[in-house]
């Protein structure tokens, strides 16, 4: 699943909640997102300026959630995940025993694991993190060009818990 298509199963609360998590810890990537996402649209980025933060916020969960945003979504998301939540990325794949800088980034991936790993890696996922950065993480995780784990994408089509829908991730 696309980063636009995690963003538009996010209720507005949860959106809103990466957005304010980037207005308080990261002002350059949430105002580039912001002038990214006017610039498309052709507004000057002042008349963003000038809405309250929710009225930005629900514009801007809107704009991200749509297929022409993609790459705006995944940058924001990843920007989100790997700063609000290195801790879980690089959790998942010390659990797997998937190599990475320390910070979560990596070159290469291995071969998938075998099935019964990977869900005591998602298992320890649900229960040590917030299931919407998890969720949306595995998601974005099988959209990476180097994921070809085929067991994983199926796992999180059966899983409900792993669900994406707007019900699911209200917050």
């Amino acid at each position: 699943m696309k980063a636009h298509e995690v963003l538009q199963r996010f209720s507005d609360e949860a959106a809103s909640e990466i957005f304010q998590y980037l207005y308080q810890n990261d002002k350059p990537a949430y105002r580039a997102c912001a002038q990214v996402l006017a610039s498309r649209r052709k507004l000057r980025p002042i008349l963003l300026d000038r809405k309250t933060r929710a009225e930005r916020h629900a514009w801007m969960h809107a704009e991200l959630s749509r297929k022409s945003n993609d790459d705006a979504a995944t940058e924001l998301l990843q920007t989100w995940l790997l700063g609000g939540n290195k801790q879980l990325v690089c959790s998942f794949l010390d659990s797997l025993g998937v190599p990475h800088d320390g910070h979560g980034l990596l070159d290469t991936l291995p071969p998938e694991p075998q099935k019964e790993r990977l869900k005591e890696a998602l298992d320890s996922l649900l229960d040590n993190y917030s299931r919407t950065a998890a969720v949306c993480y595995l998601h974005l995780f099988c959209e990476m060009d180097i994921a070809d784990w085929p067991t994983l994408k199926q796992i999180l089509k059966e899983d409900s818990r792993l669900c994406l829908a707007t019900q699911c991730l209200a917050a």
